[in-house]
């Protein structure tokens, strides 16, 4: 799967409205990324449902909820309307807290938690267009999971802005900052992957 500008137009949220139902479209800063086939991998999808099911279980009876793609997160740059906002993504796993941001079109501000599974062909779009939004927007915690290398990169929001990522193999267990009671098992979600 490959992700590309599918043009030079300007676009807001009110356009999305518009638009038959579609799905791994993201607006960025105004401008439409468009996710080309084939879908994610399997390895890709796999830790996507590891990911889901481990902090779902985590967040029983918690006020935490968790959301996978395709899920609307609208990112304002201050205080504009929703037919206004520029910035829509769909990041591959997040976390909520506080359900009184979300609405029957998805989530509005930045989640708690972000995850994001990288695969060759999405790892710089990811890396290099998303993330600074992501920081922008304030959402605390954002994971970039690379399935090949085994490696996990954590980003924690600091005095608003991202501070010197933290490294780590996927491997034993890895905590949840911005989200407390949430810990994710690699072993058991990499042994769970075929």
């Amino acid at each position: 799967m490959t992700v590309r500008k599918r043009d030079n137009r300007y676009y807001t949220y009110a356009d999305c409205l518009t638009w038959p139902e579609s799905h791994g479209e993201e607006l960025i800063n105004g401008a439409l990324y468009v996710r080309e086939p084939p879908g994610p991998s399997l390895s890709h999808q796999g830790i996507v449902s590891e990911l889901c099911r481990q902090a779902g279980n985590a967040l029983k009876d918690k006020p935490g909820r968790v959301y996978v793609a395709p899920f609307d997160i609208r990112l304002p740059a201050a205080n504009e309307a929703d037919d206004k906002i520029d910035t829509v993504v769909q990041p591959d796993v997040l976390i909520v807290c506080d359900p009184q941001r979300l609405d029957a079109r998805g989530l509005r501000g930045p989640p708690d938690w972000i995850a994001e599974v990288l695969s060759p062909s999405t790892a710089r779009y990811d890396q290099v267009v998303k993330l600074p939004v992501y920081e922008r927007a304030g959402a605390r915690e954002v994971w970039l999971i690379h399935p090949i290398e085994r490696t996990l990169v954590i980003y924690q929001l600091e005095v608003g802005h991202y501070g010197r990522p933290t490294i780590l193999e996927l491997k034993g267990q890895t905590r949840l900052t911005a989200v407390p009671g949430v810990t994710i098992d690699w072993d058991e979600a990499l042994s769970n992957l075929w």
